[in-house]
């Protein structure tokens, strides 16, 4: 089939070299006429593994191509994704629909024959029909229809998702449209992926509330790990024993510094905000949504307090950025709510993540950049685990043990074992789980060899 992708952003340029992977003719179009010739020479503007290689075997099968003009990318294709943003306003807590409006209004302008034209962006409930209102008093005599296709592709991770999916959701209106949509995803039949055919309306709201119910299990498992400091108990023996119960499952319970990223802040906010706009207050997501910006703030706080209450002067080292590995998107990033805490505590910051510091370099000020951990660590008072990149897994202690003037490393990600730490004479806070006592180790003293 040949298939149009409007937006060349995260999600519409994996989504449109996965399906020319699959076999379709592609057509991705974006204003930005800078973005489309780097992508016309395999050259992408995010960090997402395995994709770069992917779009430049596309490119070179011809299955996939890149232009400014709407018009051509429009001409004999059978479906039109909408791939655009859809940030939170400034002000408020509704998502911007601009972008998918402006993109509704150029496709009814541009249409050939008959047409599905799929929202691919996430949208809050109700924006199908308003897509399907547009066109209709763009082009009263279109040919087309209008589905909700969310996408659930976790970065770092989004070429898997997209090839191997855990399901498909399709919102439709009619059986032209679904009979379209299911030969889109036709490839992923032979995996026996199940394809949920809903109304619109069903699949906007499945997209919120999927990412809402994350969210949740992540903030819930936060606070059990507060509780967890309090009493002395570990909170990666209580997620392991719940989550061992089927009705629960062990995915996103991981103790953290909170989430982040360009999906769940933005979703579970308009998600509360449909709540209050239909009269069916989200009360459960409301209550997330204040936790997770709370415990940001505390998780620098919680780097203050290894530092007996006093970083002023004081070199703090941070190992990771972006709001999760294998990606350097930094929105949202609990980082970005640490560092400036700390800076206004008169804390020095030095800093190193393997890829998102050249996104990080316009959004933070006054940060030293590392090259390496080693680099950030050297003459530290502390070490702040921010972000479980692979490479800080396995670090060199004694190596740390010589560079720091401190042996301190605070982990926001349990990546390590709290008998490792105190062999080393270290002194090790993590999240949700009983220190070595502050008598048993050199806590504060210069850090002298192994």
């Amino acid at each position: 089939m040949r298939i149009a992708m409007v937006g060349t952003g995260y999600v519409g340029l994996v989504s449109g070299t996965c399906f020319a992977e699959f076999g379709h003719t592609v057509v991705c179009v974006d204003k930005d006429e800078k973005k489309i010739e780097s992508l016309k020479e395999g050259k992408i503007p995010i960090f997402e593994p395995g994709l770069e290689d992917l779009l430049e075997r596309q490119i070179e099968s011809g299955r996939i191509e890149f232009t400014t003009d709407i018009k051509a990318a429009l001409k004999d294709v059978q479906a039109v994704f909408i791939a655009v943003g859809t940030p939170s306003r400034r002000y408020g807590r509704d998502a911007d629909l601009s972008y998918v409006y402006d993109a509704a209004r150029e496709i009814a302008q541009n249409i050939d024959g008959y047409t599905v034209v799929v929202n691919k962006s996430t949208v809050p409930v109700g924006t199908g029909e308003e897509v399907e209102r547009i066109i209709r008093e763009e082009r009263p005599e279109a040919e087309f229809d209008v589905a909700s296709n969310p996408e659930f592709l976790r970065e770092g991770a989004a070429i898997e998702d997209f090839m191997r999916p855990d399901r498909v959701v399709v919102g439709v209106t009619s059986q032209k449209a679904q009979d379209v949509m299911r030969e889109i995803y036709r490839p992923l039949n032979l995996n026996e992926t199940p394809i949920l055919f809903t109304s619109r309306e069903t699949a906007e709201v499945i997209k919120y509330a999927a990412n809402a119910f994350l969210a949740t299990k992540i903030t819930f498992i936060n606070e059990v790990a507060d509780l967890c400091e309090k009493v002395g108990a570990d909170v990666q023996q209580v997620a392991k024993g719940i989550g061992l119960d089927g009705r629960i499952g062990g995915k996103f319970l991981h103790a953290g510094p909170g989430y982040g990223g360009s999906c769940f802040p933005k979703d579970t906010l308009a998600l509360a905000r449909a709540g209050q706009k239909f009269s069916a207050p989200q009360r459960i997501v409301e209550t997330v949504v204040a936790v997770n910006e709370d415990r940001k703030a505390r998780m620098a706080d919680k780097v203050i307090d290894a530092l007996d209450g006093n970083v002023r002067g004081k070199k703090i080292g941070i190992l990771g950025v972006a709001f999760k590995p294998n990606t350097d998107d930094m929105r949202d990033a609990p980082s970005l709510t640490i560092i400036p805490i700390l800076q206004q505590a008169g804390a020095g910051i030095a800093a190193y993540d393997p890829e998102a510091m050249g996104h990080a370099k316009t959004m933070i000020e006054d940060v030293e950049w590392g090259n390496n951990p080693y680099e950030v660590a050297k003459d530290a008072d502390a070490l702040v685990i921010v972000t479980e990149w692979n490479e800080f897994r396995a670090l060199d202690l004694n190596r740390l043990a010589q560079t720091m003037k401190t042996r301190c490393i605070i982990d926001l990600r349990n990546i390590y074992k709290i008998p490792e730490m105190a062999e080393k004479n270290f002194h090790y806070v993590s999240i949700g789980r009983k220190e070595v006592p502050r008598d048993a180790r050199p806590a504060l003293k210069k850090a002298s060899g192994a």
